[in-house]
């Protein structure tokens, strides 16, 4: 495992995620300079020209068309997923057995199954993981977070999370192929709920803690469409929106939306957490800022207030400008690759890792039943299958 040595990184998918992951690479070395960096190896598509053009594109040493080459060569040392679900738990369980480090974008599995077996299959081989929920590495959610650790908000009674988009809602946008393969049930798993949902059920359990049970309803809009690959209308059988209430293990209520039918939406991801001290609330279109409301004080000036979070004290901010100068989506990605190789160094685990992926899909998976039953479900053990 590798010590101030460079992390040696076989990329497997050269899509959006595949860039974000690569920037993230490249970056670190640059803004932590006391963690190891990366070389980048090998990046792998199906595509030989796509995988040529990535790999010249985001200095990648070579490339290749079959992800089981990465998995084989010794000069690798972390395989990232970041391909469509359907091929997340093959790829990380053979990497696994091979002994590599496997970093996976979310959510692990299309299911509930996939994803138990992938956690065994890290945790049995003993290998450094880590699933790419970036949103806990937003300077202001950082920050939210040790403000519930250390009590601020005292007991949570509520939480409000929510995730919008509008990029579905034309009938004749095609499902499965490059770009739309999240509306095939086949390669997806589910729909806005392990897709959108799953930011909003990561950053819950992070921020709030474990959820006990759920009410859940689900609903296809557009029921038929074009496939892009079999040039036939067929079913569409995953979730347009997703709804459902949580109860959680401290005893505190939430409410969870996501649609890709919001008019107007393109990526609204907000949530609001009450406790008996105070609350706070964020908006991923206004990422650098925490709403914050506290108890505390003069009543006749009591009010919300909103923090910047770009001074040299804020979680992660030293690394980067000087005070009032933003930073974006793109840095949290660095800021969850220099987490991880900070764990390689010092031997601490890096959250959120496959385990917490695993607790994220067991909610999906209660919810998506509980849709299906109309009532509420108990939300399963994140056990790892055996």
């Amino acid at each position: 495992m590798p010590n101030k040595k460079s992390l040696r990184v076989g990329l497997v998918g050269t899509g959006f995620m595949g860039r974000t992951h690569s920037n993230a690479y490249h970056q670190v070395r640059r803004f932590f300079p006391q963690e190891s960096g990366a070389d980048l190896i090998a990046v792998c598509s199906r595509d030989e020209s796509k995988a040529r053009d990535f790999a010249a594109q985001w200095g990648y040493g070579g490339h290749e068309t079959d992800w089981r080459k990465l998995v084989e060569r010794d000069d690798i040392d972390l395989i990232d997923i970041a391909t469509p679900n359907d091929t997340h738990a093959e790829i990380a369980e053979a990497a696994a057995k091979a002994g590599k480090m496997v970093a996976c974008e979310k959510p692990l599995g299309r299911s509930l199954a996939e994803s138990r077996r992938m956690a065994a299959a890290v945790e049995s081989a003993g290998v450094a993981n880590m699933v790419w929920y970036n949103y806990r590495r937003v300077p202001a959610l950082t920050l939210a977070k040790q403000m519930i650790d250390e009590g601020r908000l005292g007991r949570i009674f509520h939480s409000r999370f929510k995730f919008l988009q509008d990029w579905t809602i034309s009938a004749d946008l095609p499902q499965g192929g490059t770009g739309t393969w999240r509306l095939d049930a086949a390669v997806a798993g589910s729909g806005v709920t392990g897709d959108l949902l799953a930011h909003c059920i990561d950053a819950a359990l992070w921020l709030v803690g474990p959820v006990a049970e759920v009410s859940g309803t689900t609903e296809v809009f557009i029921p038929e469409r074009m496939h892009a690959l079999t040039g036939k209308r067929e079913p569409i059988t995953l979730d347009d929106a997703s709804l459902f209430l949580a109860r959680f293990s401290n005893g505190s209520l939430a409410t969870f939306e996501a649609t890709r039918f919001a008019r107007g939406h393109k990526a609204l991801f907000t949530l609001e957490i009450n406790g008996e001290k105070g609350s706070i609330a964020w908006d991923l279109h206004d990422l650098h800022r925490l709403q914050y409301f506290s108890y505390d004080g003069d009543g006749t000036t009591r009010g919300w207030r909103s923090i910047h979070i770009t001074d040299g004290d804020h979680p992660y901010m030293n690394a980067w400008w000087v005070p009032g100068l933003q930073i974006g989506y793109e840095h949290t990605f660095v800021h969850q690759a220099a987490d991880f190789m900070k764990g390689l160094r010092t031997g601490q685990k890096t959250v959120p890792d496959f385990r917490d992926g695993l607790a994220v899909d067991a909610v999906v998976d209660a919810v998506l039943d509980s849709a299906k039953s109309r009532s509420w479900k108990t939300v399963k053990s994140g056990e790892a299958a055996g």
